[in-house]
């Protein structure tokens, strides 16, 4: 993996850099992110808000509520519509990058599967893997 780490929406508009390593990256299965992903899970890689800077465009927002409660509000480029990160309310100090958006995602591996009570049937968890059936924070 490269550091720091860049990417950016399916436009080129949003362009954003982290600096440092991620904290965490997950498979989340709850119905936000099924429906966020247009699949059976989506993916989260948590970073320090700190080392997150917008390189260029400016992200559109909405806030919805979050499964575990609270609220998320969800940056996402306002040309193409592409997600871009996660604010939950619950967790100030992190953003949640959609790693699907980073120039390199070779490298991404999920440390842990969260709400796998609202997982699909169909989908099969490697085996060893941590598993959360809510929210593990």
């Amino acid at each position: 993996m490269a550091d720091p780490i860049e990417g950016g929406c399916q436009c080129g508009e949003i362009r954003y850099r982290v600096n440092g390593q991620p904290l965490a990256t997950v498979a989340c299965h709850c119905t936000e992110c099924q429906r966020q992903s247009g699949s059976a899970f989506g993916m989260s890689m948590v970073v320090p808000r700190e080392s997150f800077a917008l390189l260029s465009g400016e992200p559109k927002f909405f806030t919805r509520p979050a499964d575990s409660g609270g609220s998320v509000d969800c940056a996402f480029c306002g040309s193409c519509g592409t997600r871009i990160f996660h604010r939950p309310e619950k967790l100030p100090d992190t953003l949640n990058v959609k790693p699907g958006t980073l120039d390199d995602t070779s490298w991404l591996a999920p440390v842990a599967q969260v709400w796998v009570k609202r997982k699909q049937p169909w989908v099969e968890l490697p085996e060893g893997a941590r598993c959360f059936e809510g929210n593990p924070g």
